[in-house]
């Protein structure tokens, strides 16, 4: 059981198509390890970089540029955690379903 704070979501939009959450790690917080059920868009919002845990447990980083989005398929499953000395906010967008 990980002692790491939690990350915080709000979520903007959900209708049938899409749904918009802005995340909130602050230093040290953790999303949890999860499965992305839904394709899905990352734009960042303040620069830092992920922790990325990989199921089998490997990390790598990952960079965050403000503004900089990337695409991510359905299925990827991770832990995400802000090792940094600031909080890291980005939105996601998720396609629900297929227009």
């Amino acid at each position: 059981m990980s002692t790491r704070p939690q990350a915080v979501s709000v979520t903007h939009v959900e209708n049938e198509r899409t749904r918009v959450t802005e995340w909130r790690l602050i230093p040290g917080a953790a999303t949890g390890a999860h499965v992305h059920g839904y394709d899905y868009v990352i734009v960042p919002i303040t620069s830092g970089a992920f922790t990325i845990v990989d199921p089998d447990g490997s990390e790598r980083q990952f960079p965050l540029e403000p503004g900089r989005s990337y695409f991510r398929k359905a299925g990827v499953s991770h832990n995400v955690i802000n090792d940094g000395s600031s909080d890291i906010v980005f939105v996601e967008v998720e396609l629900l379903q297929e227009g």
